[in-house]
């Protein structure tokens, strides 16, 4: 199956190759291999297309795959139906219980082996012997008999999915003695063994581990899971008008479904949102299902039985098989409320899942990333203009809740509720939205720019064949017969001790060795001429991966590499790096990113026209903050209350607020606005020739009807003669194109302990530099 990876998944892939290929060269066995992703990035893909991909680039190499599931319930049955839906009938996909129950010697080259290790594992209490049919002794050969006589003849790849179930564990250790595996992958959102736990940190450091691990950040970034989840938004309004908490929770569940469901009209999208009830485990748990069964048959929703009911409920019971709930993910599927009695499957995977109730139980419920992880993934994998849509809804008739400070995972899960103030009035302001269009990196158009380059430099073409091709780089002097990269190393030199602290400079060697590069290492340099030649494009992490994949598909689609008997995309960065070839393939890849870089404006331009927007703005009644990133704040005259702002203010902002205190009499309310969503106030303004929005610091409305707008800054501004400028400018084209005339504001510093301000339509901060500060004025309000 053809899947476009996102440029994360991407480059987590490559990373998973390149340490397997370093693991496979160190000696020792059941080498670990941590992979840590987000909840939603997508793991089974990218260690689907990383099976698919090591097949391919190690085609010497005779694997085959353990696929292993560990915990409770049906995740292997999921994960098998993804691996084939991917592999699409290459490589094999087999069950434990299908393929081995007697007859099989051992599991063929590349096969991917899917079991859940409870299964397996199961034991009797009293003999010891095996529960499972496979795993039992008897005349045929058994799961462990068939691992054995697989070891004689290749290797095994373990993959433990879900590893934070219990990957440090006795079980866990069970299972890696009896796959016996040279390579043990193990996959998890929050993994068991942190990069800086002793143990681990020491086997990385030898080489006999690796760690690969995708930043929530960049997942967010694509689009693939939401920004932040709220927990009881609007409850109070609603509560007011229920007889108990219970009814409160569940209207509020159903009036935000239906508003979801019309914004997602809107948007011309048919995704039916879905609400997943949680009912207690105890024994009031039955009493609580026939309880919210009864509400929502009074909203006309209710399970289709025996011809009966419209279907737009369903139950799912821990005792069921969690392929009955598969057909439930379905876009627009019918069913609007899922109601389950324990936790859903960890990896069950249903995007359109969007609010998620948590009714009381006998104990505080502690919320973190893994708790919320249903409704974390966004349904189509993209952000959608409507920021309601980009969020996830808890409903809970909790009285306390605490939340898991989130080391890893951003911390998104957002409990704590201010209240705009009563005495707010519209303010009928416009801002500015676009979505985030540019991350200063090459993308995977760059391939086409490269190929063009190269083939203009070498003469090559896809309508030749491979042999013509090829004789024509070899033709410019390029050396394609590259058996190994060498490294020159100096060799047998002796220094003088009797002069040694005079000893400065550049050394003579007196002998070279050649000895050839370490594949690691290869990777290492090949990486690092890369990002010699990424000119103006910053962001390497982002970069290197895409440059590296156009550079590969030149080798294979242009001159067959694939063809070529051994590892092609080695074979590659051998053939690139080579003293005779470097120079040719450092001059193409300079000239295509130079070339490139008006392809990259072009892109960015097209894609924020495509997000653009500008709409009425105004504070929200309610807005929802986490305890580890915003802290309460005793202020006077702000817009919410409580106020809570971001511990992460700068000092010269937490100042500006001292002064807005100070002047509480002439003010009605402050806010501190924040960046990058559609809740706040943004302002377009361009810089060298790219478009951006700018988030002045605080809105703050004066008891005169004057609202200001400020953007604090600091007396040593670095960016004063770049972005600040073109913020100061375009602010005031903003304040001047605005019918409310009531509009003031610039850019605002303190300066001998009082504030000044620059609101003119040009700003001169090189007067600044200079202690010429004529153009402010002291800052009254």
């Amino acid at each position: 199956m053809n899947i476009d990876l996102k440029p994360y998944q991407e480059k987590a892939v490559n990373q998973l190759i390149e340490t397997t290929v370093k693991l496979l060269d160190y000696d020792g066995p059941g080498e670990v291999c941590v992979f840590q992703a987000p909840t939603g990035s997508g793991k089974t893909i990218m260690l689907a297309k990383y099976i698919e991909a090591l097949i391919k680039e190690l085609p010497k190499d005779d694997f085959c795959f353990v696929w292993m599931s560990i915990g409770k319930g049906e995740l292997h049955l999921q994960s098998k139906h993804t691996l084939e839906r991917v592999f699409a009938g290459f490589p094999r996909v087999t069950l434990v219980e299908d393929a081995f129950s007697g007859g099989r010697e051992r599991i063929v080259q590349n096969e991917v082996v899917v079991a859940n290790w409870e299964k397996l594992r199961n034991k009797e209490r009293e003999s010891g012997d095996w529960k499972n049919l496979v795993m039992k002794d008897g005349e045929k050969l058994n799961f462990r008999d068939v691992l054995e006589k697989t070891r004689e003849q290749r290797k095994i790849i373990l993959i433990i999915d879900e590893s934070h179930v219990s990957a440090d564990t006795k079980r866990a250790n069970e299972l890696r003695d009896l796959i016996g595996a040279d390579i043990v992958v193990e996959m998890s959102a929050t993994p068991r063994r942190p990069q800086q736990e002793l143990n681990f940190t020491q086997e990385l450091a030898r080489g006999g581990a690796g760690y690969v691990i995708v930043e929530p950040k960049d997942v967010i970034d694509e689009g693939m899971i939401k920004k932040e989840i709220i927990i009881n938004e609007d409850i109070e309004k609603i509560a007011a008008s229920e007889e108990d908490s219970q009814s409160a929770v569940l209207e509020a569940a159903y009036r935000k479904r239906s508003e979801l469901k019309k914004m997602f009209v809107k948007e011309g999208s048919n995704i039916n949102p879905l609400v997943l009830v949680q009912i207690p485990t105890a024994e009031a748990g039955e009493q609580k299902i026939e309880a919210v069964k009864k509400f929502l048959d009074e909203k006309g929703i209710n399970e289709r039985k025996n011809g009966h009911g419209n279907g737009k409920l369903a139950i799912w019971l821990s005792e069921q098989k969690s392929e009955l709930i598969d057909w439930i993910a379905e876009p627009d599927n019918e069913i609007e409320f899922l109601i389950f009695k324990q936790a859903i499957d960890t990896g069950w995977d249903c995007p359109r899942a969007h609010i998620l109730i948590k009714f009381r139980e006998t104990h505080n419920i502690v919320f973190e990333i893994q708790t919320v992880g249903r409704i974390l993934r966004m349904p189509e994998q993209r952000h959608y203009n409507n920021e309601a849509l980009n969020r996830g809804y808890i409903y809970t008739n909790l009285k306390s809740i605490e939340v898991k400070k989130e080391e890893y995972n951003p911390n998104i899960i957002k409990h704590l509720r201010a209240s705009r103030v009563a005495g707010y009035k519209p303010i009928q302001i416009e801002s500015y939205y676009k979505a985030r269009a540019d991350y200063g990196d090459v993308t995977s158009s760059f391939h086409h720019v490269l190929e063009k380059i190269a083939d203009q430099y070498f003469g090559t073409s896809r309508k030749n064949s491979y042999a013509e091709n090829v004789k024509k780089v070899g033709s410019k002097g390029v050396d394609l017969n590259i058996k190994k990269y060498q490294q020159e190393l100096i060799a047998d030199t002796h220094l003088d001790v009797k002069n040694f602290d005079e000893l400065e400079g550049k050394l003579g060697a007196e002998g070279f060795a050649k000895l050839q590069v370490a594949a690691d290492e290869l990777m290492v340099f090949f990486e690092q001429t890369i990002k010699n030649n990424l000119g103006p494009f910053k962001n390497v992490k982002r970069s290197v991966p895409a440059v590296k994949t156009a550079i590969y598909i030149w080798f294979r689609e242009v001159l067959g590499s694939e063809s070529w008997g051994e590892n092609d995309l080695f074979m590659a960065q051998k053939i690139f790096l080579h003293d005779k070839n470097r120079g040719y393939f450092e001059h193409i890849l300079a000239t295509a990113i130079d070339r490139y870089k008006a392809v990259k404006e072009q892109e960015v331009r097209e894609r924020i026209e495509e997000s653009e927007q500008r709409n009425p703005f105004e504070l929200r009644p309610e807005q929802f903050y986490n305890e580890y990133t915003d802290e309460i704040i005793k202020s006077k005259k702000y817009a919410y209350e409580p106020c809570y702002l971001s511990v992460d203010r700068s000092k010269p902002e937490r100042e500006f607020e001292n002064f807005l205190n100070e002047h509480s009499s002439q003010i009605d309310w402050w806010w501190k606005n924040g960046e990058n969503k559609q809740d706040y106030f943004g302002i377009k303004y361009e810089y060298v020739g790219g478009i951006y929005t700018f988030y002045p610091d605080y809105l703050v409305k004066l008891a005169d009807g004057r609202l200001g707008l400020f953007e604090v800054k600091e007396a040593g501004d670095r960016d004063g003669k770049t972005y600040t400028k073109a913020k100061a400018e375009a602010l005031q084209k903003y304040i001047s194109g605005q019918k409310n005339k009531k509009l003031f504001g610039g850019i605002v510093i303190e300066r001998n302990k009082a504030w000044y301000i620059n609101n003119g339509n040009t700003y001169h901060w090189e007067k600044c530099e200079e202690d010429d500060w004529s153009d402010w004025n002291i800052l009254k309000i």
